[in-house]
C-alpha cells in the first residue's frame, strides 16, 4: 500500500484530542493505566506498511513483533482489505451454529489439508485463548464420551502462557497472572519447561535434558493418576520466558508418554503456526503429530480476528454418530469476513513462499543476534524460525539474573522506551527471567536483520553501562 492509498494520515488526526479521549475512556490490555495519567500519554500507531509502522507524529519503527506475533504477511496488504470488503458486501455475517457458509467450509478444508496426520476437523473460534478453551473443554468431554469421566486434569509447563479465559488461565504457568483471579478452573498442573540455558538437570547434554523434561510429564501423570489426566498442552516453542525450543527427541518422548497413559496431546500453536517457525504448523518441524492443534493470530495475519481448534479423527469419532454434540461455540467463530481474509492470506503465503523464506533466512537472523553475546548483559540468544529471545543477565559467568526491582528498572524504566525511541517495536518481558523478544513479519530479510541488530546493540550497551 502506498502513502496515497493509506486510509488515514497523520494530518487527519488530532493527537491532543485522541490522547484526551484515551486517557478518559480507553482501558488498554496488559498495560498500566497510570501511563494515561502521567501526562506522557500512550504511543498511537496510525499506519503500517510491510514490516514498518508509523506513529501519529510520523515517526517510523521496525515492527519487530509483527504486532503481537500476528502480522506474518506484513502490513498494508490491500488485497486482504479488498477481500474483506467483497465478503462483507456479499455476506457480512451468519453463524455456523447448525448452518454454514462457503468461506468457513473452504477454510476448514484448507486447514485440514495443511495439518499433519489425521487432524481433519476444524472448530472455529475468534482468537487463540478461545481455541485453547475449546481444546480444554473438548478434552474433558471426549473422555466422558469414552466412558472415562474422571479424566479431567490437564498438564502444562512452567511459565507457559495459554490465554486469559478461566480455563486457559488454569493452563497458564505464570503465577503473577493468576493470583488475582483465583479460584481458577481446577485441574491444571505444571511440569518443567525446556529452558536449556537454566537446565536444572543435564546442563551439559541437550538431548538428555530433553528426555529428563519429557519424563517429568510421565512423573506428573503417575503422581496424579493416569485415570484422572485428560490432556497435555505444549507450545512447540514456548513463548513466555523467552522462546524455549524443544531439545532433540523431546516431543517424540512426550508423544510416547501420552500414548502410553492414554492422554491427549494438544499442540498450542497460536503463535507458532503459519510460518513463525517456517512451517504451516510447527509440530511438523519437530516431528510429532498431536491430537489437537490450537491456532489463531497469523491465520489472517491479523487483518481480521479468527482462531481454530483442529482435531484428530480419534477425538472427533464420538461425535460422528447418534445424538452427541459439542455444546460450545462463539457468535463470531468462523466469521465469513475473517474466513475469507484467512483464505486470501494463506494464498499470499503460498505465492510468496513465506515458509521457505523463513527456513532459508532464519540462520542469518540468528547469526546477527548472536553477535550481541559480547554485550555484558546478554546471557543467551535462543529460538527458531523468526522467533527469538535474548535473555538478559546481571552476571554472564554465573548466569545470575536481576531481582524484581532491578528488572523493573531495566525493562520498564529504560529498555522498553529506549528501544521504541530508537525505532524498534519489540517486547521487553519479565514473565520469567528478563528477555527481549523478536517476532517480526515473515517478509523481512538480511537488511532488516542488520538494522535490528544495530538498534539492539546500541540500546543494550547503554543499558549495561547504566547498571
Amino acid at each position: 500500500m502506498t502513502s496515497t492509498e493509506t486510509l488515514t494520515t497523520t494530518a487527519e488526526h488530532d493527537e491532543a484530542s485522541l490522547q484526551a479521549k484515551a486517557r478518559d475512556h480507553l482501558w488498554m490490555h496488559f498495560a498500566r493505566q497510570s501511563v494515561m495519567e502521567d501526562g506522557h500519554g500512550v504511543p498511537i500507531i496510525v499506519r503500517g506498511e510491510g514490516h514498518r509502522v508509523w506513529d501519529i507524529q510520523g515517526k517510523e519503527y521496525i515492527d519487530g513483533l509483527a504486532g503481537l506475533f500476528t502480522v506474518n504477511a506484513g502490513h498494508g496488504r490491500k488485497r486482504l482489505a479488498d477481500v474483506a470488503a467483497r465478503q462483507a458486501e456479499q455476506l457480512a455475517f451468519f453463524p455456523i451454529w447448525s448452518y454454514a457458509h462457503p468461506s468457513a467450509i473452504e477454510l476448514a478444508d484448507r486447514l485440514a489439508g495443511y495439518a499433519p496426520g489425521d487432524l481433519s476437523r476444524v472448530f472455529f473460534t475468534t482468537g487463540g485463548g478461545e481455541a485453547v478453551e475449546t481444546a480444554f473443554k473438548l478434552a474433558k468431554y471426549y473422555w466422558k464420551l469414552r466412558g472415562k469421566p474422571t479424566k479431567h486434569k490437564v498438564i502444562s509447563r512452567s511459565i507457559a502462557y495459554h490465554g486469559t479465559t478461566q480455563g486457559a488461565l488454569a493452563l497458564t504457568g505464570i503465577p503473577e497472572m493468576k493470583a488475582m483471579f483465583e479460584p481458577l478452573t481446577p485441574g491444571g498442573f505444571r511440569v518443567p519447561n525446556t529452558n536449556f540455558y537454566r537446565a536444572p538437570e543435564h546442563g551439559d547434554d541437550l538431548e538428555a535434558f530433553g528426555q529428563w523434561a519429557a519424563d517429568r510429564i510421565a512423573e506428573m501423570i503417575e503422581f496424579e493418576g493416569p485415570d484422572t489426566v485428560a490432556a497435555v498442552f505444549l507450545e512447540p516453542v514456548q513463548n513466555a520466558g523467552g522462546c524455549f525450543p524443544p531439545p532433540p527427541g523431546y516431543f517424540q518422548r512426550v508423544r510416547e508418554i501420552c500414548d502410553e497413559y492414554d492422554v491427549l496431546l494438544v499442540s498450542d500453536e497460536v503463535i507458532c503456526a503459519f510460518g513463525r517457525i517456517g512451517q504451516w504448523f510447527a509440530c511438523e518441524e519437530y516431528g510429532y503429530v498431536p491430537d489437537m492443534i490450537t491456532c489463531a493470530k497469523a491465520m489472517t495475519s491479523g487483518y481480521s480476528p479468527i482462531g481454530a481448534c483442529i482435531v484428530s479423527d480419534k477425538v472427533y469419532e464420538p461425535f460422528k454418530h447418534g445424538e452427541a454434540s459439542f455444546p460450545h461455540g462463539y457468535t463470531f467463530g468462523g466469521h465469513p469476513v475473517s474466513a475469507a481474509v484467512a483464505l486470501e492470506n494463506l494464498d499470499i503465503f503460498e505465492e510468496e513462499k513465506l515458509n521457505e523464506h523463513v527456513r532459508e533466512n532464519s540462520p542469518l537472523f540468528r547469526a546477527e543476534l548472536e553477535t550481541l553475546l559480547d554485550v555484558p548483559i546478554v546471557g543467551d540468544v535462543r529460538g527458531a524460525g523468526y522467533f527469538f529471545g535474548i535473555e538478559l543477565v546481571k552476571d554472564k559467568a554465573t548466569k545470575e539474573t536481576f531481582n524484581d526491582e532491578e528488572s523493573e528498572r531495566l525493562l520498564r524504566g529504560f529498555l522498553s522506551k529506549a528501544l521504541f525511541d530508537a525505532g524498534l517495536y519489540c517486547r521487553a518481558d519479565d514473565r520469567g527471567d528478563p528477555v527481549i523478544q523478536l517476532s517480526p513479519p515473515l517478509t523481512i530479510g538480511p537488511n532488516e536483520f542488520a538494522q535490528i541488530r544495530d538498534i539492539l546493540r546500541s540500546v543494550l550497551t547503554e543499558a549495561s553501562e547504566r547498571l
